[in-house]
């Protein structure tokens, strides 16, 4: 499932519409990513509206529209944004599809795990406003962190790092990596952390996803995702034999809140 740089790497593909204007809509009605959607105002509102901004967060994407409209996407497992050419023609994944003069802006999702959300009116939609603060924002504080893991503590922290209402956008390999840097085992209570833990939790939470998205995400030129940092887990936690990147000794895999998990038994103390 894409983490949050993966979705900033879909979302500024779909920037190289910003500015122009859309032509038509093609989506196909009545799938179940479409749940909910006033699939007649979305096209109608669309069609001849201007592009004018994106955001992503988290694991979501929004995407502003002149007239007030807010078009909102959720890639779930295999969804994906892509430009193709203005005579682009739809195939049977391409659930929906902005025409542009000269491009068209096609969402794919094979499995529709994903979801399209469509708002038009004033101000921001309330499945946009009522978010939990993004990770590099200056709202996830240390304190918002601590009394979130608190009101789970007996959760193991891989899991808890999982929970989108207090880590929007981290995923199984940004779990992983934030948990090695911060030399912390996975099975450690959400609850038990000492102060010095937090303290490099919240900080390693924030450095990871900035990586991430500077190494990951800021690639939008190319086809593919950058890679993170040479340094990171990330190279090395599913690889046959893996060996910790910090300390040469193998890594361990285990299954945590229902997740396979890399750790290092070396680096990563068992509590």
């Amino acid at each position: 499932m894409p983490e949050l740089a993966e979705v900033e790497f879909y979302r500024l593909k779909w920037d190289a519409g910003v500015g122009a204007k859309i032509a038509r809509v093609e989506l196909h009605a009545g799938r179940r990513l479409l749940r909910g959607v006033d699939e007649k105002a979305l096209s109608t509102k669309l069609a001849g509206a201007k592009l004018i901004g994106s955001q992503a967060h988290g694991k979501q994407m929004a995407f502003q529209f002149s007239g007030g409209a807010w078009l909102g996407i959720h890639l779930g497992m295999t969804g994906e944004l892509r430009i193709a050419s203005a005579d682009f023609v739809p195939a049977k994944h391409d659930h929906l599809v902005l025409f542009q003069r000269e491009r068209a802006l096609v969402f794919t999702d094979p499995r529709m795990f994903g979801r399209v959300l469509f708002f038009a009116g004033k101000g921001e939609p309330d499945w946009w406003r009522e978010l939990p603060p993004q990770i590099l924002s200056r709202e996830f504080t240390l304190s918002f962190v601590s009394e979130r893991l608190q009101r789970h503590r007996s959760l193991p922290l891989k899991a808890a790092l999982l929970d989108q209402a207090t880590f929007p956008g981290i995923g199984n390999w940004m779990a992983d990596e934030i948990l090695w840097q911060a030399r912390i085992h996975p099975r450690t209570k959400a609850g038990a952390l000492t102060t010095a833990q937090l303290k490099d939790l919240w900080r390693v939470t924030r450095y990871v996803t900035k990586r991430a998205v500077e190494t990951v995400a800021q690639q939008s030129s190319k086809a593919e995702f950058g890679d993170p940092p040479k340094n990171f887990l990330f190279h090395a936690r599913w690889r046959k034999g893996g060996n910790c990147p910090r300390c040469g000794g193998a890594l361990r895999h285990d299954t945590i809140g229902g997740r396979t998990t890399a750790s290092c038994p070396k680096c990563q103390t068992s509590p």
